[in-house]
């Protein structure tokens, strides 16, 4: 593995930036203001220029070309091949599950550690892969799951290719977190199902809270964030918010599935938020852009 594993050990970092105002939870436009248009492209000279953050793993020479005829991709990396294919092992500890870990790494999916343990954040990061690669996501190593896993030699790379920035596709309920143009890790993500709520203020049950559970596209940024673990919001529990439109917010949470769950914010594991604070990925001004529209139907 040319990188994942000192990286891994600079996710045990806890250290955090400071908090900023704490707001409610997740409630989709409920919040007022109208929503921004996707860009077409992001842009190139305006991203925010971020404070001191753990190393990364930002590739330091050229990839190995591919021989496409068509022009490279800024943002494209390469890693070599297996030497041994993948077997279908289901949801099964062991050695292998312990293969599928580092590679999955190696090609820019986000886990905590290569134990053999096939946890919730492996599931995680196989869902994330099947996603990116059109597979169905089962969170399994089905037959195709483990070809594409042999086959597989391009990292996973977000629209981006220039600036940092955190990038929502809502067609693929991916997060891409990206640094000078290139992807560092792709996580699993559950955005908002789109349908009209009316819920009881879980704060105060005297309240009634209504939104239309849209995660906003377009171009937005981090305004404020809350450190501390699960906090109690309008609408229900979130964990470690990073907050970039009112009320919606990339945040941890215990249920990401195949499918657009919330009511309106950016859902990952709660693992995954633990490390965008640790690495300071994430800092308060950080571009956010999101795209796409939600599938029909279960991914």
């Amino acid at each position: 593995m040319p990188y994942p594993r000192p990286f891994i050990a600079a996710l045990a970092a806890s250290g955090a930036v400071a908090v900023g105002t704490m707001l409610s939870g997740c409630s989709g436009s409920a919040t007022g203001g109208g929503v921004v248009e996707a860009a077409t492209a992001p842009p190139s000279t305006t991203m925010v220029t971020t404070t001191t953050m753990v190393p990364v793993p930002v590739p330091t020479t050229t990839p190995t070309t591919t021989t496409t005829t068509e022009p490279r991709p800024a943002n494209l990396v390469t890693v070599p091949p297996v030497a041994e294919p993948f077997s279908a092992i289901g949801r099964e500890n062991g050695p292998e599950a312990a293969r599928v870990q580092e590679r999955l790494i190696e090609l820019g999916f986000w886990l905590d550690v290569v134990d053999g343990i096939y946890g919730h954040v492996t599931r995680q990061g196989v869902m994330a892969f099947q996603k990116y690669w059109g597979l169905p996501a089962s969170g399994s190593v089905d037959d195709a799951t483990a070809q594409a896993l042999t086959t597989t030699t391009e990292r996973a790379r977000g629209l981006a290719d220039t600036g940092h920035l955190v990038e929502v596709d809502k067609s693929r309920q991916l997060v891409f977190l990206i640094k000078d143009g290139h992807t560092i890790w792709t996580l699993n993500a559950s955005t908002g199902i789109e349908v009209p709520y009316e819920v009881q203020n879980k704060k105060d049950p005297s309240k009634i809270e209504r939104g239309d559970s849209i995660t906003p596209v377009g171009w937005f940024a981090t305004d404020r964030e809350r450190e501390a673990g699960w906090w109690e919001g309008d609408l229900g529990e979130i964990y470690r918010p990073k907050y970039f439109r009112g009320g919606v917010a990339v945040h941890g949470s215990l249920s990401i599935p195949n499918a657009p769950a919330s009511r309106g914010c950016v859902r990952v594991s709660v693992a995954a938020m633990d490390m965008i604070w640790a690495t300071e990925l994430v800092p308060l001004k950080t571009p956010v852009w999101v795209h796409g529209n939600i599938p029909t139907q279960p991914l």
